[in-house]
């Protein structure tokens, strides 16, 4: 009778190691967004104004970025500062994509989403809660782009020992988009086809 009794005390013992691992293995699996970049194009002129605009949303100093092609139909050329883009990250995410989202009335179109991210854009950044018209700015719009990652992505991106992150550590289109109407209470919006 003892030995049937210390096997089944083994056996619980085996079980509890087992969920304990399957719990390590699951915390792995939770998905969080890793930052939020907020960005605009333009040249010259249209791209301070948009500089402004940027730093009255997030308040936050952003980077220009600098054409690296030669498109001459557009008069761009290599060196030329042609956009600028802000990105926040922790704590500082929830609250603006709250607001960001409500400009959009909380709906984005299914065609927004990819593996690893979703991008959608505001027309007029007067859309924007808490947001006033500045005439300095005029009316002008954003980009907003919402990255997501699952725990250890860092390995891919560490400078020493850098490791390899297999194809199933991506976030799925599914899986952000089932995170985003948990948590953000957004809606699906499906593609418009015209009418003949």
């Amino acid at each position: 009778m003892e030995g049937a009794k210390n096997k089944m005390a083994v056996k619980k013992e085996k079980t509890e190691v087992k969920k304990e691992k399957s719990a390590k293995k699951d915390r792995f699996n939770e998905i969080k967004i890793e930052k939020v970049v907020l960005s605009v194009a333009g040249t010259a002129e249209k791209l301070e104004k948009g500089v402004r605009l940027l730093k009255a949303i997030s308040g936050m100093n952003p980077n220009k970025m600098k054409s690296t092609k030669r498109i001459p139909s557009l008069g761009v050329r290599p060196g030329l500062e042609t956009g600028a883009r802000v990105t926040i990250r922790k704590e500082r995410i929830k609250p603006l994509l709250s607001r960001l989202l409500k400009a959009i009335s909380n709906e984005v179109k299914e065609s927004s989403f990819e593996n690893n991210h979703f991008s959608f854009g505001i027309k007029e950044y007067i859309e924007i809660p808490d947001m006033e018209y500045q005439r300095d700015i005029g009316i002008l719009g954003l980009n907003v782009t919402v990255d997501f990652a699952r725990p250890g992505k860092r390995v891919k991106r560490k400078k020493i020992k850098q490791g390899k992150i297999p194809r199933r550590q991506d976030v799925t289109r599914e899986e952000i988009k089932k995170y985003m109407v948990q948590n953000y209470d957004i809606q699906l919006k499906e593609k418009e086809q015209n009418e003949k």
